[in-house]
C-alpha cells in the first residue's frame, strides 16, 4: 500500500503536468497537418519509453534482481548491473544509429496515409530522426529505474516522466517562437527530457552505491537471460502500445486531424493508468519476484489477489467517468484558440470508446507479471499475439466498414480496447488454470457493492444538469468538470461506505 502510494503521487503530479504540456500544445498548435506529422513521429518513441518506463522494462529485471537481494549477494548485484549496462548501451546505441539514418522510411511504414502527401511525409521524417535518439537515454533511464524499484526506491523512476512534460512545455512556450518551423521545438524539448531523466536516475543509483561502471557483458549468463527475455517480458506486458501504433497507422488514411484526436484521447485514458494501474502493477511486481525467490506460492497468490481488488474498485470508476465525461473533459482541458470545438467532439467520440478497455489495460499490468516473475515470458507474448490478432482484425472492419460518419477515428480506439480486455482475459484465464493464481474468500460480496456504487455514479453524471456540455465559456467548462468529477466521487466513495466496505478489505493481510 505505502509503495503504491508513492508511485501513484509521484505520477499524479507528472500526469497533471502532463496535462498542462497538452493543454499549451494544443492551445499553440491546434489539430492540423504540422501537429500530425509530430504525432505520428512522437508516437514511435514515445511508444518505446512506455515499454520501457512506467515498469514494464523492470519485468525483465526483476527476477534476477530479486535472486540476487534475497541471497545477499552484492557483489554480484554489482558485477551484474555493469555488465548489464554496457551490453545495453552498445546495443541501443546501433539500433538508435540505424533509427535514425532510416527515419524517412520509419515514418511512411508508421504513418502510411502520408505518402501522398509529401510535405507531411518529409517533416514527419526529419521530425523522427530528432527524436529517435532518445530510445538511448529513455531505455537506460528504465533500467536504472527498475533497479531503484527492486530496492523499494520508487519516488525517483515515478517522478523522472515530469521532466519530459516540464522541457515539452519550455520549448513550446520559449523556443517554438524563435524558430522558422515552430513544431521542431517539440522535438528538441524531448531530446533535453531524456539527458535529464538518464541523469536523474544515475544520480540516485549512485546514491544507493549501486552506479554502474558499464563493461561489455554478452558472454555473462545472467545478461544473455536478461536479453533474451527482455523484448518477450516487455512486449507481454505492452502490447496495447504496439495496438496505438496500428491505430496511428491506420489514422494517417483518415481526415486531417484524426492522429491528434487519437493522441489527445490517448493522454486522458493514460491518467488514470498511470497513476493507478502503473502504480499498482509497479508495486507489486517486486512482491512478486521476491514470493517467488522464497517460494512462497500463498502469498505470491494473495499479492495478485490483492492487485486484481484494487484494479476493480479503482478501474470501474474511472472507466464510467472517462465515458460518461468525454465531452465536459475534452472541452474544459483542450478546447481553446487552435483547438476547436468540433476537435474537442471529435477527440472525446475516441476517448469513450478508448475507455471501454480501461480495466483491462490495468489488469494486464497486475497478471503479465504473475508470470514474469517466475522467468515465464512466453505465456504473456502468446496472449499478447492473440490480442494483437484480435486489433488488427477488428481496427480496419470497425474504422472503413462498419463505423458511422466522423466515427471512424473512435471505431479504431474501440478495436484496442477490446483487444486489452481480450489479453487481460487470456492472462487470467491462463493463471488459473496453472493454479498460479487462487481467488481469497469474499469476492462476490465485492462484486456486488462495486455494482451498487458504480451504478448509483453513473446515474448523478447521466442527469441533466451533470451531462450538459452546451457551455461556451473556459471558466464555465473548468466549474462543470470539477463539479461532475467531486460529486462522482462523493457518490462512489459513500456507496461503498455505506455497503460495508472498509479500507482493511483492501489490505494484503486482511481481505475478507
Amino acid at each position: 500500500m505505502r509503495s503504491t502510494a508513492v508511485v501513484g503521487a509521484m505520477t499524479l503530479l507528472s500526469r497533471i503536468l502532463g496535462f498542462v504540456r497538452d493543454m499549451v500544445i494544443a492551445r499553440s498548435f491546434g489539430a492540423d497537418g504540422a501537429t500530425d506529422a509530430f504525432f505520428a513521429a512522437f508516437r514511435i518513441p514515445n511508444f518505446l519509453r512506455r515499454l520501457f518506463a512506467e515498469g514494464s522494462f523492470a519485468q525483465a529485471l526483476m527476477p534476477t534482481l530479486a535472486g540476487f537481494h534475497e541471497a545477499g549477494d552484492r557483489e554480484g548485484l554489482k558485477s551484474f548491473l555493469d555488465r548489464a549496462a554496457g551490453s545495453l548501451a552498445v546495443l541501443l546505441a546501433a539500433i538508435t544509429a540505424i533509427g535514425t539514418l532510416a527515419a524517412p522510411l520509419l515514418i511512411l511504414a508508421f504513418a502510411p496515409g502520408f505518402i501522398g502527401q509529401p510535405d507531411l511525409a518529409d517533416l514527419g521524417g526529419r521530425l523522427l530522426a530528432l527524436l529517435l535518439p532518445y530510445l538511448f537515454f529513455v531505455t537506460l533511464t528504465a533500467f536504472a529505474g527498475g533497479v531503484l524499484n527492486t530496492l523499494g526506491r520508487f519516488a525517483i523512476p515515478a517522478i523522472t516522466p515530469a521532466v519530459l512534460n516540464l522541457t515539452m512545455i519550455a520549448a513550446t512556450w520559449w523556443l517554438a517562437p524563435r524558430l522558422a518551423e515552430p513544431i521542431t521545438a517539440l522535438a528538441y524539448g524531448v531530446l533535453l527530457a531524456g539527458l535529464l531523466q538518464l541523469a536523474i536516475q544515475l544520480t540516485a543509483l549512485a546514491g544507493a552505491g549501486l552506479l554502474p561502471r558499464p563493461r561489455m557483458g554478452f558472454r555473462d549468463p545472467d545478461v544473455r537471460r536478461l536479453l533474451r527475455h527482455m523484448a518477450p517480458a516487455v512486449f507481454g506486458l505492452s502490447v496495447t502500445q504496439v495496438n496505438l501504433l496500428v491505430d496511428t497507422l491506420a489514422a494517417s488514411f483518415l481526415v486531417s486531424g484524426s492522429v491528434s484526436w487519437l493522441y489527445y484521447s490517448d493522454r486522458l485514458v493514460e491518467f488514470p493508468l498511470g497513476i493507478f494501474g502503473v502504480a499498482i502493477g509497479t508495486a507489486v511486481s517486486p512482491q512478486l519476484a521476491k514470493f517467488h525467490a522464497r517460494q512462497d506460492p500463498q502469498g505470491f497468490s494473495d499479492a495478485i489477489d490483492w492487485a486484481l481488488r484494487w484494479t476493480l474498485a479503482i478501474g470501474l470508476p474511472a472507466t464510467l467517468g472517462l465515458m460518461l465525461l468525454a465531452r465536459p473533459l475534452m472541452g474544459a482541458l483542450f478546447q481553446y484558440d487552435e483547438f476547436g470545438e468540433h476537435d474537442a467532439l471529435m477527440a472525446s467520440r475516441s476517448l469513450m470508446t478508448y475507455a471501454v478497455g480501461l480495466i483491462g489495460f490495468i489488469a494486464v499490468k497486475v497478471l503479465a507479471p504473475g508470470f514474469t516473475a517466475g522467468h515465464d515470458v512466453a505465456t504473456p507474448v502468446r496472449c499478447g499475439l492473440e490480442a494483437m490478432a484480435c486489433n488488427a482484425l477488428l481496427a480496419p472492419l470497425l474504422a472503413f466498414w462498419l463505423a458511422p460518419p466522423d466515427w471512424s477515428h473512435a471505431a479504431l480506439t474501440l478495436a484496442t480496447a477490446t483487444a486489452a480486455l481480450a489479453t487481460a482475459v487470456l492472462l487470467y484465464v491462463r493463471l488459473r488454470a496453472a493454479n498460479i493464481y487462487r481467488p481469497r474468500p469474499g469476492w462476490t460480496g465485492f462484486n456486488l457493492r462495486m455494482l451498487a456504487a458504480n451504478l448509483a455514479m453513473a446515474a448523478f453524471l447521466l442527469a441533466p444538469p451533470i451531462a450538459d456540455t452546451e457551455l461556451a465559456s473556459p471558466l464555465q467548462r473548468l466549474e462543470h468538470l470539477a463539479l461532475a468529477i467531486t460529486g462522482a466521487m462523493a457518490i462512489y466513495g459513500g456507496c461503498l461506505w455505506l455497503s460495508g466496505l472498509k479500507v482493511r478489505h483492501l489490505l494484503l493481510a486482511e481481505r475478507s
